[in-house]
Formats: C-alpha cells, structure tokens, sequence
C-alpha cells in the first residue's frame, strides 16, 4: 500500500475511529483475571495512541510531501547505482553532446496538486553519466500543445525540493502549476517547463547536490543527466540561456550552488531560505569534509572565481534563515553577476511552506525577466523589499505579501 496514497489514509483514518470506539465499548465490559484485563486495557491505549499518531504523521507527510514511499521513509532508499569519479566538470570526459538520444516513456501523477491545473507527468531515468535511476516529474505550460507554438521553443526551471522532501511538494503543497496557469495565459509570466527530480538518493543523508566519487553524483545527475533528458523528450531553450534552477532550504542551496558552479548550464537561480556552507544542513555529504564544503559552497565559489559567472541569482529569506547569506553572496559578487536579495521579516512565518508558497509568482516573474522572457520595461518590482532595512515593520501588510517579499514599503513604513 503506498504511503502517500489515498487508501493507506483510509485505512489509517479507520483504524483511528476504531481505536476510539474499542475501550467505549469494551472497557467496563471485558471478563477475566485482573491481570489479563489490565493488559488488555492497556493495549487498547497503545492501539489509540499509535493510530494517532500515524494518522498525525499522514496527514503532515502529505500536506507537505517529505517522503515519497516507504523507503524514504524507513531509509532503505538508494537510487545511486554507481558513483564514478568524473572530475571537475562532472562529465567524466564524455562527451554529452555525442551520447545517444534519450526517448523517455512518461505517465500521469495522481495524488494532491498534480491535476489541479494541467497533467503532471512522470518518468523513471536511469542517468548515463551520473550513474542515478530515479523518477523526474514534468509539467508542461498550456502553450505547449498549442498550435500556434508548435515550432516554439520553451524556457526550463529546475524544481528541487528540501531535505527530506519530495519532488512532488512542488506541484503539491507548493501548488506551483496552480499559481502560475493564470499568469502563464495572461503573459504575466513566461510559459516554462517545470521539471522537478528526485534529490533524495541515498538513504538517511542530503547528497548536498554534490559529486563524491564512491557515493553519489548528484551534480552530475542534477545538471547533466536531468536536462540531457528533457531536452531530448521536449522542445527547450539551448542552455544556459534558457535554463534556471529553483529550490527552497536545502533545494536552494542547491539551486545556488549548480549555477554558480555551472554558468554554462544555468542563466538564474532562485534560493528560498537557503544556505551556503553546506554544514547548515547536519545530514549533508557535502559537509564531510573541509575540501568539499568549500567545493560546494557558492559563496566561496564566488569569491575565487578567475571569471565571475554570467548568472543571475535570486534569494529570499528571514534574519537567520536565509537572509544573511543572500547579503554574503552579494558581497562577493562581481558582474556580470546579478544578485537579488529579498528581506522577509519574522512576521511572514517560519521555515515551512507556508512561507515559500506564496513567494512563486514573484519568483517566476523575476525569472521572466532575467531570462530574457520579456520585454517588460521599468523597474523590477519582483524583487521588493531587496533593500528593505534589517528590521521593518510589517504593519498593514498581508502574509502573502510578507512572505513574497512584495509588501508596499508605506505598508512596511508604518508602525503598529
């Protein structure tokens, strides 16, 4: 039965009521030695008390999509079939261009979000380079199958999620698809392609999107293998131009870190609460040592760059929690890197998806923008609050607003 379907929540919410009911009925009524009736009273609490929790625990998962099955769950998961050491670009010298063309049979995703605004789509990839076989899910704009676009060709953004986390929060608790069609069809916002993979590859760890040759080629994976893939099944924008990659807490670390690492792979970046010294997250591989916490960190990527990285770079975040090292990345950028740093008070809630939700319009405007996707003129609003002061006020703003970094700054200006 899988965890995150909707039979394993029914049968959950059943045993729940039925917990409930059985010390109702049978507590005064059961036969026996005291001992024996003692035992069995205090089973039935157990039986309570441990369908509670799992019904507890089955909600959470799938409101905010931490783990996809069982063996995320219990930590038996490894999707790494292979680990070789491919060097510093991550191609270990093969040329991508020359391999053979990946035709990829996708089916539709059921389960919350995923209709709610076009088919997202699923496929099982098993990665050339990086060795990693897992699923990529696919959505794709409304102009997509659209006539008139039958020759068009579309921006990509890479979807990563959290650790734990699931690709599908995306298009589920994020309801990402949901609030971008409207804005996609009015030409608001540019009609990407949303391709999110599976980042959590090997149990009870974050693989920190890194190489680590014996372990796991997330980068690879992530930047080579992902991509190779859509490009061949999809009609997408050359990269980097076209291409920008989007996470939130451990995802935008990630995000950051593949672009700067990768100018000729990505052109923008978003972070939502994001780190950079992968030793904010305790479970990353990245952080096992001090030669690759400095290989996987964009800050000190940045600042020994011989040639700054022409990307665009996009971060959000509160006082402690992302805000900081968005102003760190800004301090050692040099064009033609751009870096956008959005200040979102305490106010606007805390590390959950409460908080990053609402900041994807603003996000995918900005990112219609860098990439070239418009031709709107004047100031990018996208970004408000980029030089908001330390501490606003948040008074006369809604959450929304808050937590997508767009609340008037009269609004901000005013005191409680």
């Amino acid at each position: 039965m899988s965890l995150t379907g909707t039979p394993f929540l029914y049968t959950t919410i059943a045993l729940s009521v039925v917990a409930l009911i059985l010390p109702l009925v049978l507590w005064s009524r059961m036969g026996g030695p005291r001992p024996l009736r003692a035992a069995a009273r205090v089973l039935m609490l157990l039986f309570a008390q441990g369908t509670a929790v799992t019904l507890v625990f089955v909600l959470v998962n799938n409101q905010n999509n931490l783990y996809d099955d069982w063996a995320d769950l219990l930590g038996t998961g490894d999707h790494v079939q292979q680990a070789a050491d491919l060097g510093r670009d991550g191609t270990g010298g093969i040329s991508v261009e020359r391999l053979p063309r990946v035709r990829q049979t996708f089916r539709p995703v059921g389960g919350p979000g995923t209709r709610a605004a076009g088919t997202v789509r699923v496929t099982q990839l098993q990665g050339r380079v990086s060795g990693v076989n897992a699923e990529v899910y696919v959505w794709l704009p409304p102009q997509y199958d659209d006539p008139a676009y039958r020759h068009h060709r579309f921006p990509v953004v890479e979807l990563l999620p959290g650790y734990p986390g699931s690709a599908k929060a995306w298009f589920g608790a994020l309801r990402a698809p949901e609030q971008l069609l409207p804005l996609m069809r009015d030409g608001r916002v540019a009609p990407f392609i949303l391709v999110a993979p599976r980042t959590n590859l090997l149990a009870g760890v974050d693989t920190g999107c890194a190489n680590i040759p014996g372990q796991v080629n997330a980068d690879s994976w992530l930047s080579i293998d992902v991509p190779k893939m859509v490009k061949d099944n999809f009609r997408t924008e050359p990269a980097p131009r076209g291409w920008a990659v989007a996470g939130y807490s451990a995802g935008a670390h990630c995000a950051v870190k593949l672009a700067v690492a990768h100018p000729d792979r990505y052109r923008a970046a978003v972070s939502m609460s994001g780190y950079n010294d992968p030793i904010a997250e305790r479970d990353s591989l990245a952080a096992q040592s001090p030669a690759l916490r400095a290989a996987n960190n964009p800050y000190a990527l940045l600042r020994k760059a011989a040639t700054p990285p022409p990307v665009a770079l996009y971060l959000s975040g509160q006082p402690g929690d992302g805000y900081q090292a968005g102003m760190a990345l800004r301090s050692a950028a040099k064009a033609p890197t751009t870096v956008s740093v959005v200040f979102l008070p305490r106010s606007a809630g805390g590390h959950t998806l409460a908080l990053w939700r609402p900041q994807i319009p603003a996000v995918f405007r900005w990112l219609t923008l860098q990439m070239g996707q418009s031709h709107a003129k004047g100031r990018d609003t996208s970004v408000a609050g980029a030089a908001t002061p330390p501490s606003p006020s948040s008074a006369g703003s809604t959450h929304e607003a808050l937590a997508s970094g767009t609340a008037s700054r009269a609004g901000a200006a005013r005191t409680p």
